[in-house]
């Protein structure tokens, strides 16, 4: 069984952060350490929440905690998502390092979350900037979305063709894989979910369903795909195949709330269909 070292936010009511990636990871059976940035009644996009922001020193003295009883060297891999202060940062990159030294062969997948003002996702003061300044050239596999592919790379990104430029550039800093989460406006096909996977063997595009919701549209979906595709690359599958079962699984995910009329992601309702997906969208090497 593998395990995986989880650093992202937590919300008591609905789905975000290690709400929305802890228990698809556990079902795809990998064994997930949840460590929370913050602890929320619920998500930010709400527009009014309560809770706390973890201190920092608490994601150093967790990651010691679990070294002390000879255990962190059974770590496969860190994802970090929502930070909750940029002083956070430097603590989860230490802990990365720790759990490198004690197995080489851990992976880091950072999910780089820096808010969508459009949408009501607030995020610190400086977590953008440590995020494109430093996590990035750590990061094994990093996943944006459009807001975050543009950040990072300080590029417009405002069509397809500006898109694969960026994701080269991100490519060129460090990661070995980057997951575009979504490319909004900026795809191939403005009426689809476009989605882009890009390592050192290429360029892949998949496409799916865009479902429309009434009023606002569910979060946590990035944090929900993050987790399937490095539970699916744990699970020893290629990362096309990998890319594929994540895409097909959110699909359902996002059928299943839509279905339901809920805001927020029906997860436990979709359980099933995250272990084997009724969606059949395939992945195409574009370059």
């Amino acid at each position: 069984m593998k395990n995986v070292l989880s650093i992202q936010s937590h919300v008591v009511y609905g789905y975000a952060g290690n709400k929305a990636a802890v228990f698809p990871m556990q079902l795809l059976g990998i064994d997930t350490w949840a460590l929370n940035t913050v602890q929320f009644s619920n998500h930010t996009q709400y527009g009014k929440w309560k809770g706390m922001v973890i201190p920092k020193e608490q994601i150093g003295e967790i990651a010691q905690g679990i070294a002390e009883i000879d255990a962190l060297h059974e770590c496969d891999a860190v994802l970090s998502g929502y930070i909750g202060a940029a002083e956070q940062g430097a603590e989860i990159l230490a802990v990365v390092a720790k759990i490198k030294a004690l197995n080489p062969n851990a992976i880091y997948f950072c999910d780089p979350v820096m808010g969508h003002p459009d949408k009501g996702c607030i995020v610190a003061p400086g977590v953008a900037e440590f995020l494109r300044d430093e996590a990035m050239a750590q990061a094994d596999i990093i996943a944006p979305n459009l807001v975050e592919l543009r950040e990072l790379t300080g590029l417009p990104v405002e069509n397809f063709e500006q898109a694969i430029e960026a994701i080269n550039v991100i490519l060129s800093k460090g990661p070995k894989r980057v997951l575009v989460k979504h490319l909004s406006r900026v795809g191939k096909d403005l009426s689809q979910f476009e989605m882009v996977l890009a390592n050192q063997d290429g360029i892949y595009h998949i496409s799916r369903p865009l479902h429309e919701f009434v009023g606002r549209d569910p979060v946590g979906v990035g944090d929900l795909t993050s987790g399937l595709f490095l539970a699916n690359l744990l699970n020893g599958k290629s990362d096309l195949d990998a890319f594929e079962h994540t895409a097909n699984a959110v699909n359902d995910v996002m059928s299943i709330t839509q279905q339901s009329g809920k805001y927020e992601l029906q997860i436990i309702k979709a359980r099933n269909l995250i272990v084997n997906p009724e969606s059949r969208y395939q992945a195409v090497k574009i370059g």
